[in-house]
């Protein structure tokens, strides 16, 4: 940061979703990746889970990120579950 910029405002996210990898493509400079909202069965067995908890409140969604950076590649597996914060930006 240079001396004349300040520090950004730390912002409390208005939601938070949660989401699943289901799918990844890409090639040697890029990777598409699919995400789409914790929403299908099979949930507990006592119908009582955080993932059951997300999907009352976002009962679909779905995400497709591109992402550049090499570092990333092969860092989201099917599968794997993350949490999306939306967050107001200016």
């Amino acid at each position: 940061m240079s001396e004349n910029e300040t520090t950004p405002e730390i912002k409390t996210p208005i939601m938070r979703a949660k989401f699943v990898v289901d799918g990844q493509t890409g090639d040697a400079t890029m990777e598409t990746l699919s995400l789409r909202a914790v929403t299908d069965a099979p949930f507990n067995p006592d119908g009582e889970s955080e993932d059951n908890s997300f999907a009352r409140w976002t009962p679909s969604g779905s995400i497709s990120i591109t992402i550049t950076n090499p570092a990333l590649f092969g860092k989201f597996i099917n599968g794997q579950k993350f949490y999306v914060d939306f967050t107001e930006a200016k």
